[in-house]
């Protein structure tokens, strides 16, 4: 049964991809990681030989084998040409709910940030004038033009497949795949910060969950009811987002008022550039202030993407600047300085020392929460970047299979066991390894973003950045620039392991045509997509408004 064998050569290789690096990191815990590849097998064999199993495996058996998806079969996968640019939404199934613009900003401000929860380090790395500096300069280097982009190619082409297309368009599949391996799994490593982030600040409470087998159980109850969320479907992510947002966000504006009496404004002022951890520095900014594109993947279940996206974009960016420097501003001007404190966790200790024992209580709730819209929205776009990417032939047909809430059942999984893999890495190891592998992506996007802008200036582009060539390259450079000092900044010891990485995808995309070719797997591409471009003639005709 081609199909389903499909599902296990790919599931061999996510076991054996993301279980080396966690082994690299943590040792002890490459045993599990095996047991668990070599467990998957008898357990997906059963399954397939029809004993018992639940309705989604079931729903999975009668997909492979008696499908009647508009799915057209794919031709050589070389063949497969990219675009249709400025032709809007592809056709939806109408029973699938799309989302709305306010939880949609709500989405973008968890996919980004979530609150100040994590920039303890910039204070600990660098002081408080420069964490300030920061928070407020860095997102004109980096998140604007992230945003800007992201509103652009968002809407030129409003479909699950988000940056992959982009730099399929422009670049050609094979990059593209490589865009798409390098963001998946940069997100997939991100993601495994929330349970860590979520146990840092509840630890302080309940000590327990410091280690040991209370925090691996944490750790999994926590995983797996929040994939049952991301299960049920886009419209609950998102409502649920808006919600825990709020009550994330309140207790900062309660500790504003209460810190009023206590501030003292020279506090913001101190700093010590004798004494700055720029690699951590920058990590801590790069890692809070990024991840833009993320939501394109979700461009397909947004309702009416060419408007909606970029206005979500434009109040999320404030959102999301005004929760990172509001909560600095008051916790170093009210506090004495003392930077060896300030690490994952600390805010809940200045609420303590400014309101007591209820506001500490309710900023460890409300990290809690983040943690937990932080979790759902992005495992919400690695998930669709899968489905994005099997309806383009860039993944087995399996990974287009949608659940009865409309959600990319089979990306959902890979996403959730990697993050249960990899949640046993610590804050820092984490941080550098996702922000290593998410700047090879982002050479790829500008470099995508400005060819299309230079091959194809008259395509239809509903939002456009007003600037003329010259200016996109120009608006490029500084995060560009950015991106080469974090790369050069990363340790040895992250470098070899995302290196490693980014090989498997180099190796990866070849197999999966290979296996195409043998017919071991079956790929296609969804007749209801745009056409790709097939000569610079169609293109121009295709492009042009």
């Amino acid at each position: 049964m081609p199909n389903l064998s499909s599902l296990l050569i790919v599931a061999d290789l996510v076991f054996w991809t993301l279980s080396f690096p966690a082994a690299y990191f943590s040792p002890r815990w490459s045993g599990l990681t095996l047991v668990l590849r070599f467990v998957s097998k008898p357990i997906m064999s059963r399954d397939l030989q029809g004993r018992p199993s639940t309705s989604d495996i079931r729903f999975i058996y009668k997909w492979c084998t008696k499908s009647k998806q508009s799915i057209v079969p794919m031709t050589e996968y070389s063949g497969i040409e990219y675009t249709g640019f400025g032709e809007g939404a592809p056709p939806r199934l109408d029973s699938f709910k799309k989302v709305s613009v306010v939880p949609l900003i709500f989405l973008i401000f968890y996919e980004v940030s979530g609150g100040p929860f994590g920039v303890e380090d910039s204070v600990q790395a660098a002081g408080p004038l420069l964490a300030l500096l920061g928070f407020l300069i860095f997102p004109f280097i980096w998140s604007v033009p992230e945003a800007l982009i992201t509103a652009e190619m968002g809407t030129m082409f409003p479909e699950n497949g988000g940056y992959v297309v982009w730099v399929t368009s422009a670049l050609g599949p094979f990059w593209g795949f490589q865009q798409g391996w390098m963001k998946w799994l940069s997100g997939v490593i991100d993601n495994a910060l929330y349970p860590v982030l979520f146990l840092d600040y509840l630890k302080s409470a309940v000590p327990e969950l410091a280690g040991g087998i209370p925090r691996i159980t944490a750790v999994l109850i926590l995983t797996v009811a929040l994939t049952y969320t991301n299960y049920r479907g886009l419209t609950i992510v998102g409502w649920v987002a808006v919600l825990l947002g709020v009550f994330s966000i309140l207790p900062f504006v309660v500790m504003g008022f209460v810190s009023i009496p206590k501030l003292e404004p020279s506090r913001w002022l101190v700093t010590n550039l004798d004494n700055v951890d720029w690699g951590l520095y920058l990590n801590t900014l790069f890692w809070n202030l990024n991840y833009w594109d993320s939501i394109s993947t979700l461009a397909g279940e947004v309702e009416n993407p060419k408007k909606t996206l970029p206005k979500a974009l434009f109040y999320a960016l404030f959102l999301v600047v005004f929760g990172y420097f509001f909560p600095l501003l008051i916790g170093t001007g009210s506090i004495p300085l003392d930077r060896d404190l300030w690490t994952d966790g600390y805010f809940s200790d200045i609420a303590y020392m400014l309101g007591g024992v209820w506001l500490r209580w309710w900023v460890q709730a409300a990290a809690a929460m983040s943690n937990m819209g932080m979790f759902v929205a992005e495992m919400s776009s690695d998930s669709f970047q899968l489905l994005g990417m099997a309806e383009r032939g860039m993944l087995p047909e399996i990974f287009a299979m949608r659940s009865r809430y409309g959600t990319p059942l089979i990306g959902i999984l890979f996403s959730a066991s990697g993050v249960v893999l990899l949640s046993w890495l610590s804050f820092q190891e984490i941080v550098a390894a996702e922000n290593f592998l998410y700047c090879f992506g982002m050479f790829l996007e500008f470099l995508a973003f400005v060819k299309l802008r230079m091959e194809h200036p008259a395509a239809s582009r509903p939002y456009k950045i007003p600037l003329g060539t010259t200016g996109t390259i120009l608006m490029c450079l500084p995060p560009t620039i950015l991106i080469c000092v974090v790369l050069a900044l990363s340790s040895l010891k992250v470098m070899l392991v995302s290196l490693v990485a980014l090989l498997i995808g180099l190796v990866m995309q070849p197999c999966l045509r290979y296996t195409e070719k043998k017919k071991w797997c079956k790929f296609s591409v969804n007749s209801d997509l745009p056409d790709f471009l097939a000569t610079d003639h169609e293109s121009t005709e295709t492009l042009i408004e």
